[in-house]
């Protein structure tokens, strides 16, 4: 709406300047523009095409007279020379947008300040320093504020440092979904180059689906229908001819094709003006995102509670004493900080229980995944795609270029009723079989009737642009001794259709040069073949299509399509000179000339790769406009189509009643002539029956069943603009090998993310539980708020990075999807979060009841000694758990639980064998791969040497006592002992 509103705003200034602008003939060339050699500058080219002035254009000489003050051609383009396109480059800009500046280092550490929780820690810590060196003196009465501090500061740049590199990674992604090559003539060479390259002048070439790259004029092209619904809001397409030239940066071809004279680039551009003043918002929140969101704010919410009650409970306990001693009205300094630290110990409770950790371990996950995806040629546009496509359970699949390779050949023909092999050895031989009168309509039908072009590239080299199928036609053609350039001479084209795969054919219409009229039409077999009525026999001479003739050119076909070859008919008729170019070209009266076999071999890796789907309870179903024995022949190669499974067609298939479908659809696994609608059709049933559907698309009309999936994937090579901006991931090499590596980093991004949850909700309900129940029964807390910072950062950000970053194995795909109504949080981990969380809450009550005795700790230190014990204890038992959860992957990463704390002492060399532990979920044996990752040996590394500095060298600051060897064996051990209980957690059925 906002785009719409600007537009017309913009349109309604353009034409209120015009109006009291004096005469346009009183331009008057800038003299810098003059200099370079050009005779427009910049401003009036835009006025001109942004307020679509035919006035102006006229007066300025049409679109030659424009290309004559740009200096260029519309038939050769730009010269390629450096120094020209630098001078030009200079004058009218260059073709790119400006970008917001991107966020600083600082502004993250900024924004990681807003936390309230660590702002009212912030103000503890304040009132601790004051109290303290107020009461004890520096450096003494310090040392609580400024480990406070130490640790507020450590969590605001570790959360920093992770949210900047995010940014940077999403920044990179965004470059690359913005890399768009497009067809321009320059030098008399038609050539690739990326939009960004272009300059006013420019002659770009625009088929059926492409984006509109520039501002620009019309120069020649047939049928172009434009899409403007992006700039303008309006639902409806605008014819763009001769008459009306103006074609906007931003639009799409919605039909035809054209060559467009590029006049504004950039920011110059109607799109660059509107992208000024509009920003562009970041992804929304994913599914998994929002869940976990709302997961985390009922733990706060219980954490607030607990906190609260944790507080009270420890201030009426002081309360009480002073009430018994008779000094309620009397406070000591060190009373007020007493009463300072319970409320500061309330306050971090809140911190350590809201699991912030949970969305940064999606985001992390996510971006991780996107980055590495990349790799695997697989470009994500929408975050959420990563998640949902590790729940699909159903994948469409096109043929063409996804399961087979896309470079075609023709192999076999049927040209004037008689079936001959293509080999490159006898091409030659099969010219002169064939009369030549049918040799000559051949060449002008594939010559003339075509989307691609022989042209000579930058090196003299000849060659052929344009899709895979009118590439095989072309090198065809020019085998059997055909010369493009003097047919499309010899003739005039008055009309083209181009192909669309609603119609499944293409169309001319061409005044020859003997005078008269011919159109010539190809495309599917079957239905070019039903709109002839004659076909020219093995003399060269047409005759009438007899029934024996119709029975013999459609067993060739299907001989053909048995043989997996991709079918085409080409055909011409004689019109009326009374036709006119705005008459749609008649669909039958023609006369057949012959069929063509074209072979696309099936793609390396696709029969293995549907099998690995099919393992990973994901059905993969073929969706073609090609011939239906040719999909047959197809989908048994690649081991779609099964003894149980059915192949239809798309027009039986759109004839089923709603009850007939959903009970089809679970057998269907080839659809074969299918138009879009029909895919649109296959997909909203699917989903209508709970079935996660992901789909591939190239074509512009792919575009609704892309919306409608779940996840849309588009093809990168054979992809239309339209199709890969309706989808949510971009295929880059078209393999359907991709999409499966794509299923399994989805599924790899929900697994980590699991594991995450079962390790900090582990962590969470241990620590509420022990500071609860011991401010209850003691009156004081076990953990200091600089311990509990110290865990909370460890748990959340180091945890979230290790297990974000796991990366998938081939196991993923041998479990079933979780599909659209599995539990998050599965039966098996509430088995191993309850038992893990009960082992250690039982082993920190023991040593808290026992410890001394069991050590023999006697005197003034006993209780800080004993502390350090039931941390050290802790921070074993988290790891061992979490590598215990890792092995769900089958590769190791340790998040460390190191909490400072003193009583979490005891609970912390349990966390070390606690991330053990959560490398599997549900297999015991969690050793396997436990070097394969170098992330893990580095983290379980400093885990190790962080415990021993905190536990040795750090007493002051975060409570603790260095330890006896027998101290720290009994601590190890302790932790290590959460391995069997994991182990034998596993055992029990749930």
């Amino acid at each position: 709406e906002k785009l719409r509103i600007a537009v017309l705003v913009s349109k309604a200034a353009l034409q209120f300047i015009s109006g009291v602008k004096p005469s346009e003939s009183d331009y008057v060339v800038p003299e810098e523009v003059k200099a370079a050699g050009f005779e427009l500058c910049a401003e009036e080219l835009g006025s001109i095409v942004e307020g679509q002035d035919v006035k102006k254009l006229k007066i300025h000489g049409g679109v030659d007279g424009i290309a004559e003050k740009l200096s260029t051609s519309t038939t050769d383009g730009l010269s390629s020379d450096s120094v020209l396109l630098n001078k030009r480059q200079e004058v009218y800009g260059i073709n790119k947008f400006a970008e917001a500046e991107a966020k600083g280092f600082l502004v993250f550490v900024w924004e990681a300040l807003q936390d309230m929780t660590l702002m009212i820690l912030g103000v503890c810590a304040l009132v601790s320093l004051i109290v303290g060196i107020a009461m004890e003196g520096w450096p003494k009465g310090a040392h609580d504020g400024l480990g406070i501090v130490a640790s507020i500061l450590l969590v605001v740049f570790v959360t920093a440092t992770s949210d900047y590199r995010q940014s940077l990674q999403f920044k990179d992604l965004d470059k690359e979904k913005k890399k768009i090559t497009i067809q321009v003539t320059r030098n008399a060479c038609r050539q690739k180059m990326s939009i960004y390259d272009l300059l006013p002048g420019d002659i770009v070439h625009l088929n059926i689906g492409d984006q509109v790259p520039a501002d620009g004029l019309f120069v020649s092209g047939f049928s172009v229908l434009i899409d403007g619904s992006s700039l303008t809001g309006e639902s409806e397409p605008v014819m763009v001819n001769a008459d009306n030239p103006f074609m906007l940066s931003g639009t799409k071809l919605q039909d035809g094709s054209c060559k467009m004279m590029v006049t504004s680039v950039g920011m110059r551009t109607q799109w660059g003006k509107l992208m000024a003043t509009l920003s562009e918002g970041g992804d929304d929140e994913t599914p998994l995102q929002v869940k976990l969101n709302g997961v985390a704010t009922i733990i706060g919410k219980v954490g607030l509670f607990f906190a609260v009650v944790t507080f009270a409970v420890m201030v009426q306990g002081l309360f009480m004493s002073k009430l018994q001693e008779g000094t309620i009205w009397s406070w000591s300094g060190d009373e007020a900080l007493k009463l300072l630290e319970f409320f500061a110990v309330a306050v971090t409770i809140v911190v350590v229980a809201v699991p912030e950790g949970l969305p940064l371990a999606v985001t992390l996950s996510l971006a991780f995944a996107m980055k590495k995806m990349m790799n695997d040629k697989a470009l994500v546009r929408h975050l959420a795609a990563c998640e949902t496509m590790g729940s699909a359970t159903n994948i469409c699949s096109d043929k063409t270029g996804t399961l087979t390779t896309n470079h075609m050949t023709v192999v076999k023909s049927c040209i004037c009723m008689d079936v001959r092999e293509v080999g490159n050895n006898n091409k030659a031989s099969l010219c002169s079989e064939i009369p030549e009168s049918a040799v000559k309509l051949l060449l002008q039908s594939i010559f003339t009737n075509t989307g691609g072009e022989i042209v000579i590239n930058k090196d003299g080299k000849r060659e052929i642009l344009g899709t895979p199928t009118e590439t095989a036609l072309l090198e065809f053609g020019l085998s059997l001794g055909g010369d493009s350039g003097a047919e499309r001479l010899a003739s005039k084209l008055v009309k083209v259709e181009p192909f669309n795969s609603t119609k499944k054919r293409m169309g001319v219409v061409l005044e020859l040069p003997e005078g008269g009229l011919r159109a010539h039409t190809k495309g599917a077999s079957e239905i070019v073949l039903a709109g002839c009525d004659k076909v020219i026999n093995s003399n060269g001479e047409v005759v009438p299509l007899d029934v024996e003739s119709i029975n013999h050119l459609n067993a060739t076909i299907n001989q053909f399509a048995n043989e997996a070859l991709r079918t085409l008919c080409l055909a011409y008729m004689e019109l009326e000179n009374d036709f006119s170019p705005d008459n749609a070209i008649p669909l039958s009266g023609y006369t057949c000339i012959g069929i063509v076999g074209i072979k696309d071999p099936v793609r390396p890796g696709v029969k293995e790769s549907v099998a690995i789907c099919r393992s990973a309870g994901i059905t993969v179903r073929m969706v073609t406009g090609d011939n239906i024995n040719t999909a047959k022949a197809i989908a048994k190669e690649c081991g779609i189509l099964t003894d149980d499974g059915i192949a239809i067609e798309g027009p039986d298939f759109r004839e089923k009643s709603q009850e007939e479908m959903l009970a089809l659809i679970p057998k269907i696994q080839v659809m074969a002539r299918s138009s879009p609608m029909d895919k649109h059709t296959l997909v909203r049933q699917l989903r209508s029956i709970d079935e996660v559907v992901a789909v591939t698309g190239d074509g512009t009309n792919d575009a609704p069943a892309l919306h409608e999936a779940d996840i849309g994937l588009a093809m990168g090579i054979s992809g239309t603009e339209v199709a890969k901006e309706s989808a949510d991931v971009i295929i880059l090499d078209d393999n359907f090998s991709t999409i499966v590596t794509v299923a399994k980093w989805g599924r790899s991004v929900y697994i980590n993310i699991q594991k995450f949850v079962q390790f900090q909700l582990t962590v969470n309900i241990v620590a509420l539980i022990v500071n609860f129940s011991s401010a209850c029964l003691t009156g004081t807390a076990p953990l200091t708020a600089v311990q509990l910072l110290w865990v909370n950062m460890i748990m959340d950000t180091l945890g979230a990075l290790a297990l974000a970053t796991e990366p998938p194995t081939d196991e993923l795909m041998k479990r079933a999807p979780v599909g659209k109504k599995g539990n998050f949080i599965s039966n098996v981990m509430w088995r191993n979060i309850l038992g893990q969380s009960f082992y250690q809450f039982m082993v920190i009550w023991y040593l808290q009841v026992k410890g001394k005795g069991m050590f023999s700790l006697e005197g003034p230190d006993s209780d800080l000694t004993l502390n350090t014990i039931i941390f050290n204890s802790f921070v074993f038992c988290q790891v061992t758990f979490y590598y215990e959860h890792l092995d769900t992957a089958g590769k190791a990463y340790i998040v460390i639980s190191m909490n400072l704390p003193y009583k979490t002492m005891l609970r912390n060399f349990p966390q070390v064998f606690n991330e053990i532990s959560s490398r599997n979920m549900e297999e015991i044996n969690v050793f396997k791969g436990i070097l394969n990752n170098y992330v893990f040996v580095a983290v379980l590394g400093c885990t190790a040497v962080f415990q021993v500095i905190i536990i040795e060298f750090l007493g002051t600051f975060a409570s603790t006592t260095p330890l006896t060897c027998l101290q720290w064996f009994v601590s190890v051990f302790i932790g290590f002992l959460g391995m069997p209980i994991a182990a034998a957690l596993k055992t029990i059925p749930v």
